[in-house]
């Protein structure tokens, strides 16, 4: 079984919970990049595309402001849809029963890493 490949995202210390995402890019095949952010929730990391299921929007409209004013919702800054933060599962909104495409993060010796070839 050959290793995980990663790409440092951040330090580990700069993901507040419920506090402001860190914003990265994640770089295709072809060359073209997707917005990523990646969150602290209930003291996991996660990650997620940069983008709404209804629209493919970036959720913040102020950068890394995700979290609803609770700290228990993500939310489109587009049209108000709720993710869970710890699934990216949208329980309302216009994209209700959809989820936001999950991305595969490490937290290791102080740093948060995207796991670029997951199994």
């Amino acid at each position: 079984m050959a290793a995980a490949k990663t790409c440092l995202i951040c330090p580990a210390a700069n993901l507040l919970d419920s506090g402001p995402a860190h914003r990265f890019e994640i770089e295709q095949p072809d060359g073209s990049r997707l917005p990523a952010f990646a969150i602290r929730y209930q003291g996991k990391v996660h990650a997620y595309l940069n983008r709404c299921r209804h629209i493919p929007v970036e959720l913040d409209l102020e950068d890394g402001k995700m979290f609803d004013l609770t700290g228990h919702y993500l939310i489109c800054s587009m049209h108000g849809a709720r993710y869970h933060p710890d699934t990216g599962y949208c329980s309302w909104g216009p994209c209700r029963g959809q989820s936001l495409t999950q991305l595969e993060v490490i937290e290791q010796n102080g740093q948060v890493w995207l796991n670029v070839m997951p199994d």
